[in-house]
């Protein structure tokens, strides 16, 4: 199977190690990595494995995969991308469908969210709206800073990415339609703008609002 990895930040490359690790057993080719240009350690170890390092998506547009794996990369994939490979996959560090985009930790503490996760899902050319392959929800305590369930949801989302390699290689999975979702689970779509508006904070709020909004941001 020949596979391309797309991604970047500290999960990217645990990812990517991940995926060579279990590359041999799994008949896996990564044909190329794709990533920016503070992904130093991800050129470094694709270099060290004898993996070509593609410098833009141009030159990705050019091969033909069975599997492309996204992993927090920082461009936008469109439909011409997308049908680079067989099937290309997003691991997704919130729960779908409630929290698509970016920022997913704070707005979830500003939330109130009880529930958190970490999901792969199907690529489309929504943002985040393709449909869930494989998910982890857990709960989250009520008063988690940002940083502390950006820690737990990094170590969860590498444990799923682990456990569901081989089945997304074997094609051992159904995939479920967001949609379907929506009316129990609820959703939003988070854009980098929207930050902004969480670290206002405004002194006639409750104290546990103003307390809430400084551990979500």
């Amino acid at each position: 199977m020949k596979v391309v990895f797309l991604g970047s930040k500290q999960v990217g490359l645990d990812c990517l190690k991940e995926l060579i690790s279990q590359s041999q057993s799994l008949g896996i080719h990564i044909v190329g990595v794709l990533t920016n240009d503070r992904g130093t350690s991800i050129r470094d170890i694709s270099s060290k494995n004898n993996i070509k390092v593609l410098e833009s998506l141009d030159e990705y547009l050019k091969l033909k995969v069975d599997l492309a794996i996204s992993v927090q990369y920082h461009e936008i994939l469109r439909k011409a991308h997308l049908d680079v490979a067989h099937l290309t996959i997003n691991l997704h560090m919130a729960p779908l469908p409630e929290y698509r985009g970016c920022n997913q930790f704070s707005f979830a503490i500003a939330d109130k969210a009880k529930i958190f996760g970490t999901t792969i899902h199907r690529m489309d050319e929504g943002i985040d709206s393709g449909e869930i392959i494989f998910e982890d929800r857990f709960e989250i305590d009520d008063n988690i800073w940002v940083k502390e369930l950006h820690e737990i949801t990094l170590q969860k989302s590498l444990a799923l990415f682990k456990k569901s390699l081989p089945k997304i290689v074997n094609n051992d999975y159904s995939l479920t339609k967001q949609s379907d979702l929506i009316r129990e689970r609820g959703t939003k779509t988070i854009y980098r703008k929207d930050i902004q508006d969480l670290k206002e904070i405004n002194m006639s709020w409750s104290q546990e609002k103003i307390h809430r909004h400084i551990r979500a941001t």
